[in-house]
């Protein structure tokens, strides 16, 4: 906690008013008592209804107020205080440290930073001064300042953990952990700091460590709102969402006395019932709760609403991997949607950020996120690299949004299990085999998918069908086609069929894939298309027919003899003026090698 943790007096030594001895010692007795218990309402309720703990009953009630995280009212007490023109200790401090926590709690108040550093300019030199500038200048991102403080910080407890804080809000969690550890060695009492050691570990994936160390506080204070909620995500992590909310069940139970903890808890119950009123709950948290703008975001990616995912990343900085992931992520879909390579590279470079940074490097994270970037800028071997180091590890639950290159450039969320998450890995390792024309491991990697979605989809049924031309099973591409609704999308079939089974030497279904363009578009370049092999350009189905005859496809006994009845067919059924001609000239060997076409 940034704001003093020093106590306004219960008396002054000018008190013209003070309550007797007797009622004065039971009052201040019963205070104490709600102080230690952290029972903040309760404590406000007594100075409001029994107000006689001297003529300084606004500062208590303001020191209540923001420690039960009710900043609005301390800030306004405070203020109060200060158009008195009372003298009293660490006031336009505490006024500064209001504002601080109303921008840090709203990010629409982000101006209260500019309020807090106006109030900080007229407080006197102090540590509180200095550690809370030491904050304001990394919420202002202003590195500069924030060096110049952090020199200024001293081998204090209160110092020291504003380091570690610091340390923890730019993802440095060992080192905030190296901090809280010397600290809790230093003086074991201050139990509380096994909570932001527990919470560092959570961070670093470490979900077990973080239970145990959490167990520490627990074991003292079972009624802590936080350390429950941090016991019921590590829960999460390591089992599911129903055990997860059963660790939360008291304190969705005694709700009426959480105070602002209860947000936090509304907004995991969502996570950990996989999502389930989310339009309820994340949008009003988004200013309150930070991981709720991600959370809805990711809500918008599953349901494919791209443009308001994009409305709340579009001017978020990141300062985090994930945020750097999420919005890569959303910059990738929306380049997609749009055609546009102003988002591509900002997907590309959000990806780079965090595959390339020294803490991220060797995680999974990183790996999956360089591999991301590799493929939006169409370099595939290294894909193929970065994919290939992970593959073994991906077969564990993931909570993070998925990077699902589709054309490159799709991101794909959905539920959070294991199929999907092989079935999204499987799709970017084949479509970047498929691209270093690793045609066998692909078509293999193809066919472990099994979520519909991606095997409804163009580029997952394009890729396949390539892969079965390759491999010399051109029948599997066209069973493929046959499949499809007549679509643009299943004309761009046909014609990646047609070309690679040319291509391959499978005229007979290259023959059946120009043909069938023929009749759905009739152009002169399917015909005259195969004077340009060397190009990998159109061709006719009767240029591609006459290829069995003519380059040994009926002639090597490649196909039986009846496909020529086929053939002939396929010829009749042509627009162009030459199809006659190469009809009589397979009729005429026919006749001379005494076949009979039916």
């Amino acid at each position: 906690m940034i704001l003093s943790r020093s106590k306004p007096a219960l008396y002054t030594s000018n008190d013209s008013a003070k309550p007797s001895r007797k009622s004065a010692h039971a009052n201040s007795s019963q205070l104490e008592d709600y102080l230690k218990k952290r029972d903040y309402t309760g404590a406000i309720t007594l100075l409001e209804f029994k107000p006689d703990q001297g003529h300084n009953i606004e500062s208590w009630i303001a020191y209540c107020a923001f420690h039960r995280g009710d900043y609005k009212k301390a800030l306004h007490l405070y203020q109060q205080l200060y158009k008195n023109h009372l003298d009293m200790e660490n006031l336009t401090v505490n006024i500064a440290c209001c504002y601080f926590y109303l921008g840090a709690f709203n990010s629409s108040l982000r101006g209260m930073y500019e309020h807090s550093k106006e109030y900080l300019q007229k407080a006197p030199s102090s540590g509180l001064k200095t550690r809370l500038n030491f904050h304001l200048s990394h919420k202002l991102r202003d590195e500069t300042s924030l060096m110049e403080y952090h020199q200024q910080l001293q081998d204090i407890l209160e110092d020291q953990l504003s380091l570690a804080a610091i340390h923890y809000l730019r993802a440095h969690y060992q080192e905030a952990i190296d901090i809280y550890k010397r600290l809790l060695l230093q003086n074991r009492e201050n139990i509380a700091l096994n909570i932001y050691v527990a919470l560092c570990y959570y961070k670093l994936d470490y979900y077990d460590v973080s239970q145990e160390v959490l167990g520490l506080y627990l074991n003292q204070y079972p009624d802590s709102v936080i350390s429950t909620n941090l016991k019921a995500c590590n829960t999460f992590r390591l089992y599911n969402g129903t055990t997860a909310e059963n660790e939360l069940r008291t304190i969705i139970d005694n709700s009426a006395n959480v105070g602002f903890g209860y947000d936090l808890v509304k907004h995991n119950l969502v996570v950990f019932r996989d999502g389930e009123g989310a339009m309820q709950v994340f949008p009003a948290l988004v200013d309150v709760v930070p991981e709720a703008r991600l959370n809805l975001v990711i809500h918008y990616l599953k349901n494919n609403d791209t443009k308001e995912a994009y409305e709340l990343v579009k001017d978020l900085q990141p300062a985090v991997p994930q945020e750097y992931i999420l919005k890569g992520v959303v910059s990738a879909a929306l380049g997609q949607d749009l055609n546009s390579a102003e988002h591509i590279k900002t997907a590309e470079e959000c990806f780079h950020m965090v595959g390339s940074s020294a803490s991220e490097c060797d995680t999974i994270y990183g790996r999956q996120c360089m591999s991301a970037a590799f493929f939006l800028a169409g370099q595939f071997e290294e894909v193929l690299i970065y994919l290939t180091s992970i593959k073994s590890y991906l077969h564990s639950d993931c909570t993070h949004p998925k990077i699902y290159a589709r054309h490159s450039w799709t991101p794909y969320t959905s539920k959070e299990c294991l199929s999907v998450i092989d079935d999204t890995f499987n799709f970017n390792f084949a479509q970047a085999k498929t691209a270093c024309n690793q045609f066998k491991e692909a078509e293999e990697t193809f066919l472990l998918i099994q979520d519909p979605q991606i095997k409804n989809d163009y580029i997952y049924i394009s890729n396949l069908a390539r892969c079965y031309v390759m491999n010399k099973k051109p029948q599997q591409a066209w069973e493929l086609y046959l499949r499809m609704e007549n679509s643009t999308e299943s004309f761009n079939l046909l014609l990646v069929i047609a070309n690679d089974c040319y291509r391959m030497g499978e005229f007979w279904y290259a023959a059946k894939a120009f043909d069938m363009l023929d009749k759905l578009e009739p152009n002169p370049e399917f015909w005259e298309g195969k004077k340009r092999c060397n190009r990998w350009s159109f061709s006719s189905t009767i240029s591609d027919a006459f290829c069995l005859y003519e380059k040994g496809g009926v002639i090597a006994k490649k196909f039986s003899v009846d496909m020529l009845g086929d053939v002939l067919q396929l010829l009749r059924s042509s627009t162009s003026n030459q199809a006659e001609q190469i009809a009589k000239l397979i009729r005429k060997w026919a006749k001379e090698n005494r076949l009979s076409i039916s």
